[in-house]
């Protein structure tokens, strides 16, 4: 019996496809068993490095063009054929770079095609920038052509290059975007063709993209080719016998001379049908020969518009539109004008807004008369009157008044309740500028190391960094994808310090422990084996050390794991070489812990948890709360996401970063009492953006040092007042940092409280 192929047929399904994706997959299958002899089957894949809506829409744009482009020529045999159509896609998407957004004069296009054709046992394949094609066969991968990622879509130069070979029985072949080869590697491809259906292996690697925390450009299809033996069996002919006498002789008519009859009738007809159709052709021959003779239109071309021309036309209709619609208002203002108004409604409205105005300026002038000062002398009557001549100010403004005349009023009143709010300007200094050197920076945590200095994580190049200001040098502690015996690093996520050790967990939860060698920045990185880390999941919020020995040579390890609704405590081993014990958890009751934002310990644990500081004692919430500072006039609410401390167990001050109003504010740790809050001066930096933040207790009695980083600078400042800062009442008060200003001190040159 004779054998043909049957080819399995498995492709990531369109709604089962990341929302990112960008890619295009293409199936034709012909019915019609001409077109399937001559052209064969067609299986396509357009992929993009690119994702979003303008990408998706590219390679759809060249998915379609190959498809139909292909099936409509038949010039050329196959391979000449996908030559020509994947060219004709690279015009299509040059024409359209404008509309799609795309980069012209790059070697390197973002659109990668991988095209396959099947004819009855052969097969063609074509690949073409970022996309991939695998020949399985014997359990071996194969590429099938090279990949060439120096070229895509578009080019201005493309020569593509088509594989022929023959596709044999228990023979795969994949289509595939680089990106999920990338993710998942191409073993793992490997042994999901070889062991299960084409559709089960591309559904199992897609899951397995998307579980690896995959974006982007995840198309994928796979042909598996089986046999089909031919059961069809042709019949025996048999010969007929008939069973009457007088089957087969031609038909009589019973009738005499009937059949002589109809025989001459049909000769008339067609007789009649010859002539009738000799005479029609003869007038339609004539009418055509007139019509020859009549004078013709010349053919009109078509003209087509450059887009440039279109988008000028465009522009001047819309500055017309504006310009007929700024006549209009013009002159309905005027008619309006000229009809006259009730004028008593605003002449009363200005009046009050004046009276306001006045009584604002009544209230100021008795805070700082001459030789007054209510802000230093009576702090609760300069409350009062600068309260009042707010509201004033407000009302005024609502009345009608100019803005440029409350303005400076309004300034002053500010500077004066921020005085009596306890408001702080400090001035920033840029310790580091991680952005000179690499713009795409992307700082995401920071902390105060074991040998006093600021180590932050770069979340873009996936490395721990050491800042050393003093000898300005920037040491790589920890990079991702390095192997330390046959563990490989994964991004790092938080870190924290115990002892002399610099703690670090990665996106796989592992923990890493870097212990310095000297104060050059050297030092080794060593794998730290906690007991179930791998259960964490990717819920860990925050996590913290705190010494059981008087020299921090063993340390406890919490975790903040929102699964658990807990926070879990490690016991350190003897030899301190990991925690090999089951986890405690610290809080009396099992709570969310989802909402905690940052973990500070130092015998109590506190936590920034929905914009509150909370203090647990025994693991239970002691009751502490934050002091309001009293300033709703000017600022909403405090909001936390950021603890930070410079002293021991109760004492001191505990520091907590409100970022939508841009400030820290420092409360007494005992009570939980409001001493003093800071905000930035100038225009150097603010704290809106803060990503990390420690504050460094002062030497000798003098102020703390707040060291803290955006998104690629380490800053640092004085936790004291700016000469001749903003938040001055004075009249004569100075918006920016006084020159004479103390500079504030390096982060790295204060010791560890």
């Amino acid at each position: 019996m004779a054998v043909r192929l049957s080819l399995k047929l498995g492709v990531v399904g369109e709604s089962d496809r990341h929302p990112d994706s960008p890619d295009t997959i293409v199936v034709v299958e012909p019915s019609i068993g001409s077109i399937a002899r001559t052209k064969g089957q067609l299986y396509l894949l357009v992929s993009s490095t690119l994702p979003g809506p303008r990408a998706r829409e590219a390679t759809r744009l060249a998915a379609e063009t190959i498809r139909t482009d292909y099936y409509y020529d038949e010039s050329a045999g196959i391979r000449v054929c996908l030559e020509k159509v994947i060219s004709q896609a690279n015009k299509k998407l040059a024409h359209q770079r404008d509309r799609l957004a795309m980069t012209a004069g790059q070697a390197t296009g973002p659109i990668g095609i991988a095209v396959a054709v099947v004819r009855g046992s052969e097969l063609y394949v074509a690949t073409v920038g970022p996309a991939e094609a695998y020949l399985i066969r014997g359990a071996r991968l194969s590429t099938l052509p090279d990949p060439h990622r120096d070229r895509g879509l578009p080019s201005a130069e493309l020569y593509p290059d088509v594989w022929r070979g023959e596709i044999a029985v228990g023979d795969s072949l994949v289509l595939i975007s680089p990106n999920l080869v990338s993710r998942l590697g191409p073993d793992e491809l490997k042994d999901a063709m070889v062991t299960l259906h084409p559709q089960s292996a591309m559904e199992h690697l897609h899951h397995r993209f998307l579980a690896a925390s995959g974006t982007g450009s995840d198309g994928a299809i796979a042909l598996e080719a089986t046999e089909v033996a031919a059961t069809h069996r042709q019949r025996t002919l048999v010969p007929v016998r008939a069973h009457e006498p007088l089957a087969g002789t031609p038909d009589r008519s019973p009738i005499p001379l009937a059949d002589s009859v109809t025989d001459g009738m049909a000769v008339v007809s067609a007789g009649a049908r010859q002539a009738r159709d000799a005479a029609g052709g003869a007038v339609g021959q004539g009418l055509r020969s007139a019509l020859d003779r009549l004078p013709r239109r010349s053919a009109v071309y078509r003209r087509v518009t450059p887009y440039a021309t279109r988008q000028e036309t465009r522009r001047r209709a819309a500055i017309a539109m504006l310009a007929f619609v700024g006549v209009a208002a013009l002159l309905g203002g005027a008619v309006w004008f000229a009809g006259g108004s009730g004028p008593r409604e605003p002449i009363a409205s200005l009046t009050a807004g004046q009276r306001a105005l006045e009584t604002a300026r009544a209230d100021i002038d008795e805070v700082w008369g001459p030789g007054v000062d209510l802000v230093e002398g009576d702090p609760k009557r300069a409350q009062e009157l600068l309260e009042d001549a707010h509201a004033q100010l407000a009302t005024a403004e609502e009345a009608g008044v100019a803005t440029t005349t409350i303005a400076p009023l309004r300034r002053r009143v500010e500077a004066g309740l921020d005085v009596l709010f306890g408001m702080v300007e400090v001035r920033p200094e840029v310790a580091w500028d991680l952005g000179a050197t690499d713009p795409a920076t992307d700082l995401a945590g920071l902390i105060k190391g074991p040998d006093g200095r600021p180590y932050v994580i770069d979340r873009a190049s996936g490395r721990v960094l050491r800042i050393d200001t003093r000898s300005d040098e920037v040491t790589a502690v920890l990079t991702a994808g390095e192997k330390v015996g046959d563990t490989t690093i994964a991004a790092p996520l938080l870190m924290t310090v115990g002892g002399p050790d610099l703690l670090i967990l990665d996106a796989d939860n592992v923990l890493w422990r870097w212990r310095a060698a000297d104060a050059t920045g050297r030092g080794t990185l060593s794998k730290v084996r906690v007991r179930d880390s791998a259960s964490w999941g990717n819920d860990v919020k925050a996590i913290g050390t705190f010494c059981t020995v008087s020299d921090c040579a063993l340390y406890n390890l919490y975790v903040v794991d929102a699964s658990e609704q807990q926070v879990l405590a490690y016991q350190p081993a003897a030899d301190g070489s990991g925690y090999p014990r089951a986890p405690a958890g610290r809080l009396a009751t099992a709570r969310d812990v989802s909402t905690f934002t940052d973990l500070y310990i130092d015998g109590d644990i506190w936590a920034a948890d929905a914009g509150r500081l909370q203090r647990y004692v025994a693991g239970r919430d002691d009751g502490w709360r934050s002091e309001d500072p009293g300033d709703g006039l000017l600022r909403t609410a405090p909001h936390f996401d950021r603890i930070a401390s410079d002293a021991p167990r109760r004492i001191g001050r505990i520091y907590g970063w409100d970022g939508p109003n841009g400030r820290i504010i420092a409360f007494d740790k005992a009570d939980g009492g409001f001493i003093e809050q800071y905000r930035t001066s100038g225009t150097l930096a603010s704290w809106k953006d803060l990503r990390g933040v420690y504050v460094v207790a002062g030497l000798e009695e003098g102020p703390s040092v707040v060291v803290w980083i955006d998104k690629n600078r380490l800053m640092s400042a004085l936790l004291e007042p700016v000469l001749g800062g903003s938040a001055s009442p004075s009249p004569a008060a100075s918006s920016g940092p006084s020159a004479s200003a103390e500079p504030s001190a390096s982060p790295g040159d204060s010791a560890a409280p």
